[in-house]
């Protein structure tokens, strides 16, 4: 389905100049999306940025998936951390940076990666214990797990869906290519907004049938639990990534 507007959205797919931050590979990626009250919303993202809508609706992301080999760019390969990570995410804009990703919190089942990302990234990370099975038909639950220094309110994602035919990448103006391609993630960093940028090839995506859901990330964050099936649900085999260090919003 078509979903023409005005913005820039290949601009962010583009690479960088000068070098990375860091490397690392997604795997096995299942991205279900939901509409969510915009005004609830609202009070969750920074005033800088505006809500990016789709069909005049705000939308979340819950995406479970593998992280693979993630390093510095001064590590060699295959001496990286391997976890998995769910996150929640938003979807927004910034005024010249144009559209990105805004996250409400994100699950990792490496505690030295939860770590690491709350310090240099000051993104939302919570440990969480995480289990992912099955092949034809693929189960990931995820729950978090308590810290002395941030308590656990039981946060927890159970999902099982089935991957079906491979559609290939998704066409720039479609509600696939709105929800999929982001590259850009927004983050308040030491009392100020910054910008991140990733680069990947696009997503080769995956149909995904017969999806359950029970989910309480959203309550965790403030926002009304999710509503029935996801209205859209996608799966990817996944994407060899380069991360680029955070900016300070102009």
């Amino acid at each position: 389905m078509a979903s023409p507007d005005d913005v820039d959205r290949i601009a962010p797919s583009r690479r960088p100049s000068g070098p990375n931050a860091g490397r690392q590979t997604w795997r096995d990626l299942l991205l279900l999306h939901w509409s969510v009250d915009a005004d609830a919303l609202r009070d969750l993202i920074p005033a800088e940025l505006e809500l990016d809508l789709l069909h005049g609706q705000a939308w979340v992301g819950v995406v479970p998936f593998s992280m693979v080999d993630v390093r510095t760019r001064w590590h060699p390969p295959r001496t990286g951390l391997n976890f998995l990570e769910a996150n929640l995410r938003t979807y927004v804009r910034h005024p010249q940076h144009g559209p990105g990703v805004w996250f409400l919190s994100l699950e990792a089942s490496s505690r030295l990666a939860v770590e690491v990302a709350r310090w240099r990234w000051s993104l939302p990370y919570h440990h969480a214990s995480m289990v992912r099975d099955g092949e034809d038909r693929r189960r990931f639950s995820s729950r978090r797990r308590f810290s002395s220094r941030r308590r656990s309110d039981g946060a927890a994602l159970e999902v099982a869906w089935t991957p079906g035919t491979l559609r290939g990448p998704s066409e720039p103006g479609t509600d696939e290519h709105f929800l999929l391609e982001r590259y850009l993630l927004f983050a308040e960093h030491r009392d100020r907004l910054h910008v991140g940028q990733v680069h990947h090839q696009p997503y080769e995506r995956l149909d995904v049938h017969d999806v359950e859901v029970s989910e309480s990330l959203l309550a965790a964050c403030g926002l009304p639990a999710a509503q029935g099936a996801p209205t859209f649900a996608h799966a990817s085999p996944g994407v060899d990534v380069e991360v680029f260090a955070l900016t300070p919003c102009g």
